[in-house]
C-alpha cells in the first residue's frame, strides 16, 4: 500500500505549532505534497519533516508560496521550473514568468515507478466585468489577477500533459497534487449557487479543470472514489463559521494517470489535528494499492518471461535470468 497526502500548510512554521508533526506521525504517509511552505530553507524548524526526505523549492518571494515533496527515500530525480533542464522538454511559453515563484516541483520516487508533482496555483481574481463597486473586498485591478491566473492555468495544463507523457516514457505513472485554487463542479462547493461568480468557481476556471481530466489522461482520484457525494471539502474560510458548518470548497486534488487511479482504495480529509485547525486547508490522503499492483505486474511479467524461455528451449540457468 502506498499512502500519499497533499496539504497547503499556509506556512510550515505556523502549521508545526498547530500540529503538523502530530498529523505526520499519526498518518504515516509515504509521500506528502506541500504547498505554501512559506519559509526559507535555512529557517525551517528542526525535525519538521519527521525523518522524511524533502525536495523543496522555496521560490523567490519571501514569506509567500514554496512547494515541497516529502518521501521515505531520497527521490531518484527532482525537477523544478526554475531549473527546467531536467524535464526533457521546453516549458510552456506562459510558465517562465512564474518559474522562480516556488509553485511547481516534481520528483521520481526511488521505491516505486511513480512521478509525483506538487503545485500551487495563484488565487487569481475576478475578470474586469465582474468587479462591481461595493461587492469586492479587494481593490479593483481591472482583471489583472484573473488574467495572471488564467495564463498560469493554460501553461500548467500544457506542462502537466507533457510531464505525464514523459513519465510514461520512463515507465512511470504520474500524479499531480496540490492547491489548484479552483473547484470543478457543484459537488465541490457547499454554497455553489452563491459561488457561481466567485473567484475559484468561475466558468473559465471550471472549464480549465475539466479540460485537464479524462479517463485516458488524468483522473480526479477522490471524485472517482466518491462520485456522487458533496465534498469532501478541503478548504474553509477563516471568516464566520464556515468550518463548523462544513461550508467548504474542494480545491486540493490528486489528479492521477488511470493506472494509478485504479489502485486507489480509500481517501479521507483530516479536518483537525487534536481539535486544532492546522491550516485553512486540510490534508487530503489517498491509499493506493500501487505497490501491490506493481508486485503483481512484476510477477506476471516474470512468469511470462519464464514461459517464453521454456518455449524457446533455453536451459534452466538462462531461465533464471528472467525471474
Amino acid at each position: 500500500m502506498l499512502r500519499i497526502s497533499t496539504v497547503n500548510v499556509n506556512g510550515i512554521r505556523a502549521a508545526q505549532r498547530r500540529g503538523f508533526g502530530d498529523w505526520l506521525t499519526a498518518t504515516s504517509p509515504d509521500v506528502v505534497a506541500l504547498q505554501e511552505v512559506r519559509c526559507p530553507e535555512g529557517a525551517l524548524p528542526a525535525g519538521v519533516w519527521g525523518g522524511l526526505h524533502a525536495a523543496y523549492d522555496e521560490g523567490n518571494r519571501a514569506g509567500r508560496n514554496g512547494v515541497a515533496i516529502l518521501t521515505r527515500l531520497p527521490p531518484k530525480a527532482v525537477r523544478t521550473w526554475s531549473e527546467p533542464g531536467g524535464f526533457g522538454f521546453t516549458l510552456a511559453r506562459e510558465l517562465p514568468a512564474y518559474a522562480a515563484e516556488g509553485r511547481y516541483l516534481e520528483v521520481d520516487l526511488a521505491d516505486a515507478p511513480l512521478t509525483v508533482a506538487s503545485v500551487y496555483v495563484p488565487k487569481g481574481g475576478l475578470p474586469a466585468h465582474l468587479q462591481l463597486p461595493g461587492r469586492m473586498r479587494e481593490k479593483p485591478d481591472g482583471g489583472a489577477a484573473y488574467r495572471r491566473k488564467m495564463r498560469f492555468a493554460a501553461g500548467l495544463a500544457r506542462h502537466v500533459a507533457r510531464a505525464r507523457r514523459a513519465a510514461r516514457v520512463r515507465g512511470r505513472e504520474f500524479v499531480v497534487m496540490g492547491d489548484f485554487n479552483a473547484a470543478h463542479t457543484h459537488l465541490d462547493v457547499a454554497a455553489w449557487r452563491r459561488a457561481r461568480n466567485a473567484v475559484g468557481f468561475l466558468p473559465e476556471e471550471r472549464a480549465w479543470l475539466h479540460g485537464m481530466l479524462s479517463p485516458r489522461t488524468l483522473v480526479d482520484v477522490v471524485r472517482r472514489l466518491h462520485p456522487d457525494a458533496p465534498g469532501p471539502y478541503s478548504w474553509w474560510s477563516w471568516m464566520g463559521r464556515s468550518f463548523e458548518v462544513d461550508s467548504g470548497w474542494r480545491i486540493d486534488y490528486h489528479f492521477a494517470t488511470p493506472g494509478l487511479a485504479r489502485t486507489a482504495v480509500r481517501t479521507w480529509v483530516a479536518r483537525e489535528v487534536a481539535g486544532v485547525l492546522m491550516s485553512d486547508h486540510a490534508p487530503v490522503t489517498v491509499d493506493y494499492a500501487f505497490s501491490d499492483r506493481v508486485a503483481e505486474v512484476g510477477e506476471g511479467l516474470a512468469q511470462q518471461h519464464a514461459m517464453a524461455a521454456e518455449h524457446l528451449g533455453l536451459d534452466a540457468r538462462v531461465r533464471g535470468l528472467f525471474r
